[in-house]
């Protein structure tokens, strides 16, 4: 493994209702993404995955943690020393009507980021977003368009191309084809591993899709309720899932090859309030093979094969845990 791009430990993001109540949106978590990787951040809505991409990039301002990259602690640069570093971090967001100004040609939207952070001459500037729209697969007759002249598709390659312009080394891709018809969403995701390969950007790529996930992404990491409960390749976390909460996740795939099926997981029991995070295994309440001593404290995640983590007591035993009762 190459030295890591971002290194995230105990990165915490909590929203308090009042002095002593508070949402715990992340809860300590920790990841590494590799130059050129992309991480796969999946779990249910609520999760915090979002969360997660937000401050890393500090659109939001994590309570604790350290969020490094190339060496430096995003967490504790100030606003000047983050600007500067912009254009290495970047953003697609879910929704790609929303996140595109109504007002903005496509020629404007796309070289926005190059006026702000470079002083590249007017003339570059075109030809470097016209370089940029045949990149993802629209063209130079799409320049004096508007948002609402453009699908759906064609405003996330719009998102893409704007995020991909100053040649960043990150991109968080935030449910980048949760809004889009199944038929295009291979497409967007087909063109987000070409560019990948050809300019070598991390992603981190957040995720309820599955599929999409198992699509792009080189490892994954699970979330559940402001933890990361597993990470691991994609392969082997999609074929032996050691968290109780992953292998239901991993068995609702509906996957076109039956012999990849892992056998139905329904998941019993309250989701827990994240309201003032109890000192205990997050997902005690749901948990089909919890012990006692899941109630002493939240797990660590513990090597339980090759790059391969889990934060479960009995992570290490048989992989095809059976459903019971929850405690």
């Amino acid at each position: 493994m190459s030295t890591p791009l971002i290194e995230v430990s105990g990165l915490v993001k909590r929203f308090y209702l009042s002095k002593r109540d508070f949402v715990g949106a992340i809860n300590g978590i920790g990841f590494t993404i590799a130059p050129g990787e992309t991480l796969g951040l999946v779990g249910e809505s609520g999760s915090g995955k979002t969360t997660v991409g937000r401050c890393l990039l500090r659109l939001l301002e994590p309570d604790a943690g350290h969020i490094r990259f190339a060496g430096k602690d995003l967490a504790t640069l100030s606003h000047s020393e983050l600007r500067a570093l912009r254009p290495r971090l970047q953003i697609v967001f879910q929704d790609p009507s929303g996140s595109l100004n109504p007002r903005r040609t496509v020629r404007q939207t796309i070289e926005e980021p190059l006026v702000l952070h470079t002083r590249m001459p007017h003339p570059k500037r075109l030809d470097a977003v016209v370089a940029m729209l045949h990149r993802v697969h629209l063209g130079s007759h799409y320049l004096d368009r508007h948002p609402i002249d453009l699908t759906a598709s064609e405003q996330q390659r719009v998102g893409i191309a704007r995020a991909l312009i100053t040649n960043p080394a990150l991109v968080v891709l935030d449910e980048p084809t949760s809004t889009l018809d199944p038929t295009v969403r291979a497409e967007i995701l087909t063109l987000l591993a070409e560019l990948q390969a050809d300019l070598h950007t991390a992603y981190l790529f957040i995720s309820h899709d599955l599929m999409a996930v198992e699509h792009i992404s080189h490892r994954v990491a699970v979330m559940y309720l402001g933890y990361i409960v597993e990470t691991a390749p994609t392969a082997t976390i999609l074929a032996e899932p050691r968290h109780p909460y992953t292998k239901a996740l991993m068995s609702a795939v509906l996957s076109p090859d039956p012999r990849r099926r892992l056998p139905p997981n329904p998941l019993q029991g309250e989701i827990p309030s994240a309201l003032n995070p109890r000192p205990e295994c997050p997902f005690l309440s749901r948990c089909p093979v919890c012990l006692e001593a899941c109630r002493d404290g939240v797990p660590v995640a513990e090597l339980v094969g090759e790059r391969h983590f889990a934060a479960c007591l009995r992570a290490r035993e048989n992989p095809l845990i059976t459903v019971g009762a929850a405690c």
